[in-house]
């Protein structure tokens, strides 16, 4: 039985490890890509872009308002 518990014990770590594995090969392109400022301008366009969708999108699920 300890050895079930140190198993599942592993199982966060593998996720944090996947997750930030995952990042790290989304974001390092992009990065070196930074450094022209066309480039950067658009990068950083496209994240405010992704983030206020994903805010208001939220903010619909989580507080709908009725149609009239």
């Amino acid at each position: 039985m300890g050895e079930f518990f140190s198993n599942v014990s592993r199982y966060p770590k593998y996720l944090i490890t996947i997750v930030l594995g995952v990042f790290t090969a989304a974001i390092s392109p992009l990065i070196k890509r930074g450094s022209n400022p066309i480039t950067a301008i658009a990068l950083v366009g496209a994240l405010l872009s992704g983030l206020l969708t994903i805010v208001f999108l939220l903010k619909a699920m989580a507080f709908p308002t009725p149609i009239t």
